[in-house]
């Protein structure tokens, strides 16, 4: 009987005997798995052990590779799009300063440069699995906070991903250029977004055509085959194994397929996750950790300390109240199964120092088993925080985070450009790039090769490239924002037209110098063969357009499948505190205009609650169900992002532009904390007078974890209840000091 088959039985008896244990001690698994792993080394002589080390390793490798597919599955780019500012901030402010304490941790230990460097992006990357289930064992799902926790995590892996590429950079340089880094970055950034567009299009419609086929054997099969060949084709450009199984789980998680394959391959993936840390645990060497215990101890107080207060800043940064960012710290305190990917990393590269590896799954496991002790521990924390922080710093806190909030509602003219422009060129310029360097890289040898090297060839190529982009660069130059856009947006756009105009301009004709100077360099007289082929560009803009507003349709089609299907009832559930105030321009076309409130169904249809009316120079505040909706009237409203979107589309269809402009008043959603000496304590909300103090109006409370929406008049406010308030930010900001 071959070794690897006798390992194999080894290592899932002792991994299930084990991790049953730890399951009855309500421990997590993945320790379970480590401490099998070195029950299984030489370092156990009273246990059998692995005879066929090499193989194992082969396994553990493909444990890795599934392992990233399946974090792939769950994660998705329009998951990363929605995950909001807040989540990017916070992960990326604590994976620098982790990277950071990493370094001069082990700078300060004398350990070398490259040592330090890796010991830096293995404290860097937080655990998922560990941190979601912790939360879930702990009965924490429901809490505010662990939607930030989920984004911050699903942030953190794709920097994972970003680290593993610029370490092996750095590697193999040996160097810490700057040049080379940013190189490095905008490699990697150009593939994931090619296979991004290319996935998208080419994915949905090759699993719906097939969907009749695909029984739960099939499904699985094809999801894993689809795996490894983007595993190929990751290793064929230059990058690692794990990367293409990351971006083809990403890329399923975009499909109508994706919880059905993501159900069938979490056996597979959790079999060879298994093996992946049984083998990591198998090199925990107890001469290095008694060596290094001083070490192990310092690293670890670095990680438990640094990811806190870098997480919890970072959180506060983004506009998170305190407790959240606590809250967000503690769960967030811990390193897991990227640490270990970039640590073997190190080990295969030959670059880092045999030492590391087992002072990285120490700390591991000290984080690990520290975690849920943490996460329970944050509540007594956030109220000690409260009980001894000064007041006036709690208030700057809540005025910055009421400030932040407001701040996000408001889309600045950088953002507008970019979501009406930015985009679309920034696709189609990765899109003209690709076509021109697969023709260099590949179609050009071959010709060349038969046909010999000829300035005819060269020059027919140049225009198979130009006219192969061509549906691109009509994008890139003409193309049109949204017709999704509001009528002030259009307005603000129509303003910078013509500076818009040039630099489109400018990009495309960059694009056409690129494309030409691949196959036919010809110095002086480039520009003159770019200036034609603009000049071609525009007379044939009337056969490049229709090419590509097909591509863009069916590219658009694909990306919102997965939601048609899932499309379900729209449940009008708001949280104020977890919205934002939009504002609303009625058209004069709009279906709702001169019907009331009631009868529009904005509340039911959109989830969206009309806080107030500006009509003319009067304002009606807090309208009622019977209230007409006229033309032009200015609705401030409370919703997320996707509710004030789908209610724009309808309330604001076809309205004349930039007549609405400037907003004549700085009416908002903020919030105040009710604490003693405030004079509204144990008074109803009538006998505060809100309304006619400071034209607001109550629209949810905050009381001991329950959330109060559209309280009665008749609520009695209470010591550390969050109010939230919609009307005059300045009247408000003037109330709370």
């Amino acid at each position: 009987m071959p070794e690897l088959i006798s390992d194999l039985g080894f290592i899932l008896i002792t991994a299930a005997v084990v991790t049953l244990l730890f399951r009855r001690l309500k421990q997590p698994v993945v320790l379970g798995y480590l401490i099998a792993g070195f029950i299984l080394s030489p370092h156990v002589p009273l246990m059998p052990t692995v005879m066929d080390p090499a193989s194992v390793t082969v396994w553990a490798e493909i444990g890795v590779i599934f392992l990233l597919f399946s974090i792939g599955l769950e994660f998705s780019f329009k998951k990363l799009a929605r995950v909001g500012k807040s989540a990017s901030i916070t992960a990326l402010f604590e994976v620098i300063v982790m990277i950071g304490l990493g370094f001069l941790a082990g700078f300060a230990l004398g350990w070398s440069k490259m040592d330090s460097l890796f010991l830096g992006g293995i404290l860097s990357i937080s655990s998922t699995m560990i941190a979601v289930r912790a939360i879930d064992e702990l009965g924490m799902k429901g809490k505010r906070f662990v939607a930030l926790v989920f984004g911050v995590l699903i942030v953190q892996d794709l920097v994972a991903i970003l680290l593993l590429v610029l370490l092996s950079t750095v590697a193999v340089t040996q160097t810490l250029s700057g040049l080379e880094l940013l190189t490095s970055t905008l490699r990697l950034g150009f593939f994931l977004l090619l296979w991004f567009l290319v996935g998208i299009y080419v994915l949905p419609p090759l699993l719906n055509r097939v969907r009749d086929l695909l029984t739960d054997e099939t499904a699985l099969v094809v999801s894993i085959g689809l795996c490894l060949l983007m595993v190929i084709i990751a290793t064929k450009v230059g990058f690692s194994p794990a990367l293409g199984a990351f971006v083809m789980g990403s890329l399923i998680a975009e499909t109508r397929d994706a919880k059905r394959i993501e159900h069938l391959f979490a056996p597979v993936r959790d079999l060879f996750a298994a093996i992946f840390f049984v083998s990591v645990g198998m090199m925990i060497d107890p001469p290095t950790i008694a060596k290094y215990a001083g070490e192990i101890l310092l690293i670890s107080a670095i990680t438990v300390i640094g990811k806190f207060l870098s997480s919890a800043v970072g959180a506060l940064v983004s506009g998170r109240n305190l407790k959240d960012s606590i809250y967000s710290g503690m769960s967030l305190a811990q390193i897991g199964e990227f640490s270990f990917i970039i640590a073997t990393l190190g080990l295969t590269l030959k670059v880092t120092s045999e030492f590391l590896y087992p002072i990285a799954v120490a700390v591991s496991a000290l984080t690990t088993f520290a975690t849920p002790f943490l996460i329970r521990g944050a509540d007594p924390l956030w109220k000690w925080s409260r009980a001894h922080l000064p007041q006036n710093w709690m208030a700057l806190l809540d005025r910055y985070q009421a400030a932040v909030n407001q701040e996000a509602t408001r889309q600045h003219i950088g953002a507008l450009l970019w979501n009406a422009y930015g985009v679309r060129i920034l696709f189609n310029t990765i899109l003209t790039i690709a076509i021109g360097l697969m023709l260099e890289k590949f179609a050009h040898p071959v010709l060349i090769g038969t046909l010999g090297t000829s300035k005819w060839v060269t020059t027919a190529f140049a225009a198979m490239g130009l006219v192969a982009a061509a549906p691109f660069l009509w994008a890139i130059l003409f193309g049109r924002p949204s017709n999704k856009m509001s009528v002030v947006d259009v307005g603000r756009l129509q303003r910078l037209a013509p500076g818009v105009l040039v630099v489109r301009a400018l990009i495309a004709f960059s694009l056409i110098t690129f494309l030409i100077n691949l196959f036919e360099p010809m110095s002086g007289l480039i520009g003159l063969a770019a200036t034609v082929a603009m000049l071609g560009l525009v007379l044939l803009a009337k056969y490049a357009a229709p090419i590509y507003q097909k591509i863009e349709t069916r590219f658009v089609r694909n990306l919102e499948d997965k939601e048609r299907v899932e499309a379900k009832p729209h449940q009008p559930i708001l949280a104020p505190w977890d919205a934002s105030l939009g504002e609303l321009v009625v058209s004069p076309n709009s279906e709702v205009a001169g019907l009331t409130l009631m009868n529009s169904k904005i509340k039911d249809r959109f989830g969206i609650m009309v806080s107030l009316i500006e009509r003319g120079s009067s304002r009606i505040l807090a309208p009622t169900r019977d209230q007409v909706l006229m033309p032009f009237d200015r609705l401030f409203v409370i919703g997320d992002d996707e509710q004030l979107q789908a209610a724009r589309r309808t309330i604001e269809a076809s309205a004349e532009p930039s007549r609405f402009d400037t907003p004549s008043v700085a009416f908002g959603l903020s919030s105040l904390l009710m604490k003693s000496p405030s004079p509204y304590l144990g008074r109803t909300l009538r006998e505060c007078g809100l309304r006619e103090h400071v034209d607001a109006i109550v629209v949810g409370i905050e009381r001991n974890e329950q959330r109060i929406l559209n309280p009665d008049s008749s609520a009695v406010l209470q010591e550390d209840d969050l109010i939230w308030l919609v009307g005059d930010l300045g009247k408000i900001d003037r109330l709370r000091s």
